[in-house]
């Protein structure tokens, strides 16, 4: 398909109108692009256009070259990507997913500034891909503030799984973000002068609004951080708890354990062992040990 971007409208036009004018766009699937031949060979663009997994602009003579990969899925949709060339005048795009002619005919439908130019859609598509990306930004840090709140009452269960989760997925939008900025920084060099000055300074928003995304990105995982320390500060307490709890019982049988020592021992001349009142005396003897200690370690608070 081929638009053509006037004053204040995008409108779709025929081929021989894309390679004859200016400020016209094309977008083209896998199949269709490797039949234009004579379009590729016109402006030697012969970069490979498989396997895109990450977001870059790269420069060549006569042309930019970019590739665009969201890994989040939002919304519960697949990801999204797509390629595409700046040449003077004219830009070209190679998505299967129909994710750039959706864009391009809701911007037809909306009521366009005046003075709408080929940057300025490039950059409504760039943007539209991280729009709403704060909001999402802000369901994680729900999902670990209540995860955080489960540990500290104890009841969570299976935190690991479920922080690796979160943390791969925060990980993957770092990296997303952090090569958008830059996708955006190259665009914004504008070294080769394909973009007029005044349209071009619209992916200083764009970049910035990526690095901001960036930064939030890297305080979500801070965050999660924070939350898997306060797991841990957790476990070592109620390990700390059976570990007191099994102190004090050692404690208060330790005496016992030296009346059980000194009468094993069996010497000859031993009066309690003949004394008829012997062995209930050890028993008052024993019980009183255990209620003293239990008496002394609640005056103490160790308990």
């Amino acid at each position: 398909m081929y638009f053509r971007v006037d004053n204040e409208q995008v409108v779709p036009v025929d081929k021989n109108t894309f390679l004859e004018e200016r400020n016209v766009v094309a977008v083209f699937n896998h199949k269709q692009w490797k039949e234009e031949k004579k379009l590729q060979n016109k402006y030697q663009l012969t970069q490979s256009i498989e396997n895109v997994h990450f977001c870059k602009v790269e420069r060549h003579i006569g042309y930019l070259f970019g590739t665009c990969y969201v890994p989040i899925p939002k919304e519960h949709m697949s990801h999204k990507e797509f390629v595409f060339y700046i040449i003077e005048g004219k830009i070209i795009f190679i998505d299967d997913s129909n994710t750039i002619v959706d864009e391009i005919n809701r911007i037809a439908q909306e009521k366009i500034r005046r003075k709408y130019s080929l940057e300025r859609l490039l950059y409504d598509v760039l943007i539209n891909l991280i729009e709403n990306d704060l909001l999402f930004l802000e369901l994680i840090e729900q999902e670990i503030s209540k995860i955080e709140e489960y540990v500290l009452k104890g009841t969570l269960d299976n935190f690991n799984t479920k922080m690796l989760e979160i943390k791969k997925m925060i990980a993957k939008l770092y990296r997303y973000y952090s090569q958008m900025t830059d996708l955006g920084e190259e665009i914004l060099d504008n070294e080769e002068e394909f973009f007029e000055k005044e349209g071009y300074a619209t992916f200083r928003v764009f970049t910035d609004r990526a690095s901001r995304l960036q930064n939030e990105t890297q305080t979500l995982r801070e965050y999660a951080m924070q939350v898997q320390d306060v797991y841990q500060s957790e476990i070592g307490i109620r390990q700390n708890n059976v570990m007191k709890v099994l102190t004090i019982v050692t404690t208060i049988f330790l005496p016992l354990t030296l009346i059980v020592g000194w009468y094993g021992m069996n010497f000859v001349y031993m009066p309690e062992i003949s004394w008829r009142f012997g062995y209930p005396m050890v028993i008052l003897i024993s019980a009183l040990i255990v209620i003293g200690s239990l008496l002394l370690f609640k005056k103490k608070k160790y308990w």
